[in-house]
């Protein structure tokens, strides 16, 4: 191992998510490489310059031989099959995913016995787009990334995937799986429902209807152009989560429906959504410093910090290798 072996990293998976990966730490000074399952997503790739194949196997033998650390860039239903390949291949590597689910990951991941250097990350980032012609290297600049502190996390492999998070122009969520599962049902998975609702709704209009929309239909169904397997990828996994959410959302549009229908009114909705949107607008981010990875505590004072709103925007530069026979 080298000094430089925290910028080796294999992305599995080049879609919008993995790809724009791989561009910006390419741009970061990384030394990256990655395998997608697709031809042509593969021809694209190699023809804007990048290491990428279809190859499964050598990708991750490199990054057995130089100890990257290897993002699964795949949607849920596809991870199995990665989790297998690196547990067959690269074993010891530090591994994190970018899935919009955690607990579902992390249980795979034990499944394979690769839970010691495993840290789940979420970059809350996407457009409706996918694949390579969508990527972006800035599509994570100013974005959170979730990064796990579930008990029994390893210090060495958070820090290498914090940093990863933070070349990439993210600021760091820390947050364990469940209470991420929880929180993402609510943020992105619901309004994922809400907009093809919505989208229904308007269409059963007629085209005087679609005529007529504006932005106010356009910005609640703007997710709802999303490829429906890929919604259906994101949501799915998260079903109890979601299933919370919707429940608790029905209950306050029917309220809603019953104060319209016997008083005209929707003043209760109203008010309660315009509040809610301004502590959204409101909300302030406050930096999470002097938590040292690995220290007595760390991981419990980081889980703490991140369901108060603490952000982690710095690390320290990376610890030196020991040098062998000195």
């Amino acid at each position: 191992m080298t000094a430089d072996d925290h910028t080796a990293l294999c992305v599995l998976g080049t879609g919008l998510i993995g790809g724009s990966l791989l561009r910006a730490v390419s741009a970061a000074g990384y030394t990256a490489w990655g395998y997608n399952r697709s031809a042509p997503g593969v021809a694209a790739a190699q023809s804007a310059g990048f290491e990428v194949t279809d190859d499964l196997e050598s990708v991750l033998r490199r990054a057995a031989e130089t100890s990257a650390l290897i993002v699964v860039a795949v949607p849920m239903p596809a991870v199995n099959p990665m989790l297998d390949a690196i547990a067959q291949y690269a074993p010891q590597c530090p591994l994190t995913d970018v899935v919009s689910v955690k607990s579902p990951v992390a249980a795979a991941v034990r499944r394979y016995g690769l839970e010691e250097r495993y840290v789940g990350g979420h970059p809350m980032a996407g457009t409706a787009e996918s694949g390579w012609q969508a990527t972006d290297p800035d599509l994570f600049r100013g974005a959170a990334w979730a990064v796990g502190v579930d008990p029994g996390t390893d210090p060495e492999a958070w820090t290498r995937v914090t940093r990863l998070a933070l070349d990439c122009g993210s600021v760091v969520v820390p947050v364990i799986a469940s209470e991420h599962d929880r929180a993402v049902a609510r943020i992105s998975h619901l309004p994922h429902v809400l907009a093809e609702a919505l989208a229904v709704a308007g269409a059963r209009g007629g085209d005087l209807a679609l005529g007529l929309a504006a932005g106010s239909f356009r910005d609640g169904t703007r997710v709802a152009a999303t490829a429906p397997d890929l919604v259906r990828a994101i949501c799915e996994p998260n079903s109890d989560a979601l299933l919370a959410v919707l429940d608790e959302t029905l209950t306050a549009l029917t309220e809603a429906r019953e104060a319209l229908s016997a008083y005209t009114s929707l003043d209760e909705l109203t008010a309660a959504g315009h509040a809610a949107r301004q502590r959204y607008e409101s909300a302030q981010r406050w930096e999470i410093t002097d938590i040292e990875p690995g220290a007595p505590g760390w991981l419990e004072k980081l889980q703490e910090a991140g369901r108060s709103g603490g952000v982690i925007t710095r690390l320290g530069p990376p610890a030196p290798e020991p040098v062998l026979g000195r």
